[in-house]
C-alpha cells in the first residue's frame, strides 16, 4: 500500500510538472507565432530569440502589486483562480502518454506509469471533472463586484453550457464504437484501424470546435473580450492572481488537445507501426506529443488568423449548428454499431 502511494505521488509529481512546464513554452509559442502571422516581430531581447521571455513575465507578476478591490467577497474572490487552475490540472490525469511496449521497470508494466491514474470510467471523468472549470470563472465574475466581470462570467457560463453538450455527444459516439469508458481502451480499439477521425468525422469536426468554445480562446473568448467588457471575468484580478487564470488556459489548452489525440487520432499509435522495447516507447511517446503540438499551434493559428464572433453568432452556431451535427453523428455510429459495421 506504501508503495503505491508513492507511486501515485511520483505520477502525480511528475503530471504537474510537464503541465507547469507546457505552460511557459506555450506563452512563448503564442507570441512568436503570433509575430510571424501578423508579420512582426516578437519577443527577441530576452534570451536567444526571446526564449527567456516567459521567465521575465513571471517573475514580472510574481513582484506586481497584489491589489484587492473594495466591495469584493474576498473568500470567493481568492477561491476562483485557485478552482481554475485546480480543476484543469485534474482533468489531465486519466489522459494515457504512451504505450508501455512491453517495457517494465521494477517488475511494474511501464504502461501503467504512463497513466497518472488509470480510471475505468475516465471519458465520465473527464466530462464531469471539465464542466467545473465554469464555477472558477463564474465565481471570479460574480465576486469582483464589477459589471464588466460580471458579464463576463455569465457568458462564459452560457457559452460553456451550450457546447459542452455538443462535445459529450461527440464524445459519446467513441464510447459507443469502442464499448468503454476506459482511455486506454480507446486508443487500444484504434490501432489496426481506422482512426475515430475518419468513421466519425462530424464527431472530430464538432469536438475541435466544442474544444475552442471550451477554452474561452478566439473566435469564442466573448467571456473576456476585451473590446466590450475590457477585459471581462478577470478584469479585478493582478499580479499571480491573474497569472493563474492565464495557466489554466493554456493547461486547459493541452488537456483538450490531448484528448483530440486520445479519441480521435490513435493517441501515441501510427497506422501499420508497433514497435516492442524501448524504441517502441520513444516512437509512441514522440508521436503522442507530435500530435499534440500540432493542435496546440492549431490554437495560436486560429486565434491570431479569426475574427471574434459576436455572442448570437456564438449561440447560433452552438445550438443550431453543432447540436444537430453531433446528434447525426451518433446516430450513425449507433446504426453502424447496431449493423455490426467493423470500420466504425
Amino acid at each position: 500500500m506504501g508503495a503505491e502511494l508513492i507511486v501515485i505521488a511520483g505520477k502525480l509529481i511528475v503530471l504537474a510538472t510537464l503541465l507547469l512546464t507546457a505552460v511557459p513554452v506555450m506563452v512563448w509559442v503564442e507570441r512568436r507565432g503570433a509575430a510571424f502571422i501578423q508579420d512582426r516581430l516578437g519577443p527577441n531581447r530576452v534570451g536567444p530569440w526571446g526564449i527567456i521571455q516567459p521567465i521575465a513575465d513571471s517573475v514580472k507578476l510574481l513582484f506586481k502589486e497584489d491589489l484587492t478591490p473594495a466591495g469584493v467577497n474576498r473568500w470567493l474572490y481568492f477561491l476562483a483562480p485557485m478552482i481554475s487552475v485546480f480543476i484543469a490540472m485534474l482533468t489531465f490525469i486519466v489522459v494515457p502518454f504512451g504505450d508501455g511496449c512491453g517495457v517494465t521497470i521494477l517488475g511494474q508494466p511501464l504502461g501503467s506509469l504512463m497513466v497518472a491514474s488509470e480510471l475505468e470510467v475516465g471519458v465520465l471523468y473527464l466530462l464531469a471533472i471539465s464542466s467545473l472549470g465554469v464555477y472558477g470563472i463564474v465565481l471570479a465574475g460574480w465576486s469582483s463586484n464589477n459589471k464588466y466581470s460580471l458579464l463576463g462570467g455569465l457568458r462564459a457560463s452560457a457559452q460553456l453550457i451550450s457546447y459542452e453538450l455538443s462535445m459529450a455527444l461527440a464524445v459519446l459516439g467513441v464510447i459507443l464504437a469502442t464499448g468503454s469508458l476506459r482511455l486506454d481502451e480507446v486508443v487500444a480499439a484504434q490501432s489496426g484501424k481506422l482512426w475515430n477521425a475518419v468513421p466519425q468525422f462530424l464527431g472530430f469536426v464538432v469536438f475541435v470546435v466544442a474544444a475552442f468554445a471550451e477554452t474561452n480562446r478566439l473566435p469564442f473568448d466573448l467571456a473576456e473580450a476585451e473590446t466590450e467588457l475590457v477585459a471581462g471575468y478577470h478584469v479585478e484580478y493582478s499580479s499571480m492572481k491573474f497569472a493563474a487564470f492565464m495557466m489554466s488556459e493554456y493547461m486547459n489548452m493541452v488537456t483538450v488537445s490531448a484528448l483530440l489525440v486520445t479519441l480521435f487520432l490513435g493517441g501515441s499509435t501510427l497506422p501499420g507501426v508497433h514497435l516492442e522495447g524501448w524504441l517502441g516507447l520513444v516512437v509512441s511517446l514522440a508521436v503522442f506529443l507530435g500530435k499534440v503540438a500540432f493542435f496546440m499551434w492549431l490554437f495560436v493559428w486560429v486565434r491570431w488568423s479569426l475574427p471574434r464572433f459576436r455572442y448570437d453568432q456564438l449561440m447560433r452556431l452552438g445550438w443550431k449548428g453543432l447540436l444537430p451535427l453531433a446528434t447525426v453523428n451518433l446516430v450513425l455510429v449507433a446504426v453502424g454499431v447496431a449493423r455490426g459495421w467493423t470500420w466504425i
